[in-house]
C-alpha cells in the first residue's frame, strides 16, 4: 500500500491500478474474489465492493456475473500514483452509480460545491437521514436516490441517525436551519413517532419517508409490502416441508415494519391451518454483531434446534444466525434453512448465498427521489400525498432446502 492514511477502498484501487499499469496483471486476468480480497486487505465487504465498483466504472475492470471480475485494461485516465481527492466525504456504490458526499452523525464537511459560500446554505441540497450505512441494502437504496437527484441537478448529503430518534430529531432541525431543499427520511426504530416528522407535515415541508410509514398519519412514503413479504417467506419454507419456522428480529421495539412482518407470518400460518407457536417469534432481544455470545438466548435457541428454519427481518441477522450455526456445527441448508429480508451480498462479485425477500431497494430509492422532486417542482400537486407500496419478490438461493426427515 502506498499511503496508509488514504481510505482503504482508495488503497485497494491504487493497488490494482499499479499492477495493471505495470503489466503485473494483464488484460482478461481474473482478480481475486470479494472474500479473498477481504482477507488480503483485512477490510469489510462494503469496502471491497466500493473499490471494485469504482475500478469498473473507470474502465480498469469488467465483470461477468457468476464468474467474477477481470482486467479490462488501463483506463482512459492514467494512474496517478495514488494522488486522489480526499475521499472521506465521498461514497461510491458497487454498481458505479455516482459519487456523493456523506455527512456522518450530523457533522459538517467542507464546502463541496462552488455555489456555497463559507457560511451560506447549499443550493438544491437534499438530505437523506438514515439509521446506518452498515449493509448493502443501504448502498443500493442510496444509489437509486442519487441517480434521480443528479439528473435533476440536486446534491445529496447523507446524515446518520445511528437509529436514535433523538439524533433524528436534531438532524431534522439542523437541516431546516441550513437551507436544505427537502428531506428523505428512513425513520429510526422507536416506540413513538418522531414529533419533528409530524411538524414537517404541519409545515407542508417537502419530505418523503422511505422503507416504512407512520400508521394513521398521512405522509408521502415509499416502502415494500412487508406483510406480503413475510407470507412469501413462510409459504416457501412450508413448501419445503418445514413446520417449526422461527421469525427473528434484532430489536425489541415494535416498529410498523416489524409488526407488519410478524402479522404476515401469522396470517400465513393461519391459512395453512397451523397453530401459532409464540416461542418461535423471536423479537424480544438485541444483537451485538461484534461477537457471538454463547449465553445469548438466540444462540441457545439455535443450539437446541428449536426450529428447522429461520426468517430474519433483516439481512445482517441472517448472516449472524448462519455464523452461529457454523460455530455449533450445523450445516445450512442441510440442518437448518435461513431466509432473510434483503440480500446480504453485494451482488457485484457473486450470485449470493441467501434466499431472500427482495425489496428492490434501488428502485425504492429512485421512487422516493422522484416523489420528492415532484413536491419541489409543484408545491400544490393534484394528489396531496404519494403513497407507494411496492410488491416484494422471493429470490431463491442456496440457504434454504428441504426439512430433514
Amino acid at each position: 500500500m502506498q499511503n496508509d492514511r488514504q481510505p482503504l477502498y482508495i488503497q485497494i484501487q491504487d493497488y490494482f491500478k499499479e499492477r495493471i499499469s505495470t503489466g503485473k496483471l494483464k488484460i482478461n486476468d481474473k482478480i481475486p474474489s470479494e472474500k479473498e480480497l477481504m482477507k488480503q486487505f483485512e477490510v469489510s465487504r462494503i469496502t471491497v465492493a466500493t473499490a471494485l465498483g469504482q475500478l469498473a466504472k473507470e474502465g480498469w475492470l469488467y465483470r461477468i456475473p457468476g464468474r467474477g471480475s477481470f482486467v479490462k485494461g488501463i483506463a482512459g485516465e492514467p494512474y496517478s500514483g495514488g494522488k486522489h481527492a480526499p475521499a472521506s466525504s465521498l461514497m461510491q456504490d458497487e454498481r458505479g452509480h455516482g459519487v456523493f458526499p456523506v455527512l456522518r452523525d450530523g457533522g459538517h464537511e467542507g464546502s463541496m460545491y462552488p455555489e456555497q459560500g463559507a457560511d451560506g446554505p447549499r443550493k438544491k441540497k437534499i438530505v437523506l437521514i438514515i439509521p446506518t450505512l452498515g449493509d448493502f441494502f443501504a448502498i443500493r437504496l442510496i444509489s437509486g436516490i442519487n441517480e434521480v437527484l443528479i439528473k435533476h441537478g440536486y446534491h445529496m448529503h447523507i446524515v446518520l441517525s445511528n437509529n436514535s430518534i433523538e439524533t433524528e430529531k436534531s438532524l431534522i432541525l439542523e437541516c431546516l436551519s441550513t437551507g436544505t431543499s427537502g428531506l428523505i427520511i428512513f425513520p429510526s426504530d422507536a416506540e413513538t413517532y418522531n414529533e419533528e416528522i409530524l411538524a414537517l407535515k404541519m409545515r407542508n415541508y417537502p419530505f418523503v419517508l422511505i422503507d416504512r410509514y407512520l400508521a394513521g398519519v398521512e405522509t408521502n412514503f415509499v416502502c415494500t409490502d412487508s406483510l406480503e413479504g413475510a407470507k412469501l417467506a413462510l409459504n416457501r419454507l412450508w413448501d419445503l416441508g418445514h413446520r417449526n419456522i422461527a421469525i427473528c428480529s434484532d430489536t425489541p421495539l415494535p416498529t410498523i415494519t416489524v409488526e407488519d412482518r410478524i402479522t404476515g407470518y401469522m396470517e400465513a400460518l393461519k391459512q395453512k391451518g397451523a397453530m401459532i407457536n409464540p416461542a418461535l417469534i423471536l423479537t424480544d432481544f438485541k444483537v451485538d454483531y461484534s461477537e457471538i455470545n454463547e449465553a445469548h438466548p438466540l444462540y441457545r435457541f439455535i443450539r437446541n434446534q428449536m426450529a428447522t428454519a429461520y426468517i430474519t427481518l433483516n439481512a445482517r441477522l441472517g448472516v449472524y444466525i448462519f455464523n452461529i450455526a457454523k460455530r455449533i456445527g450445523l450445516k445450512v441448508p442441510e440442518d437448518i434453512s435461513i431466509l432473510t429480508f434483503d440480500d446480504p451480498s453485494s451482488g457485484y462479485d457473486e450470485f449470493g448465498f441467501f434466499t431472500h425477500v427482495s425489496q428492490s431497494e434501488y428502485r425504492m430509492g429512485r421512487q422516493a427521489a422522484e416523489i420528492l422532486i415532484r413536491l419541489l417542482e409543484d408545491p400544490n400537486p393534484a394528489v396531496k400525498y404519494s403513497k407507494l407500496i411496492m410488491q416484494p419478490e422471493l429470490v431463491e438461493r442456496s440457504s434454504t432446502g428441504p426439512a430433514k426427515k
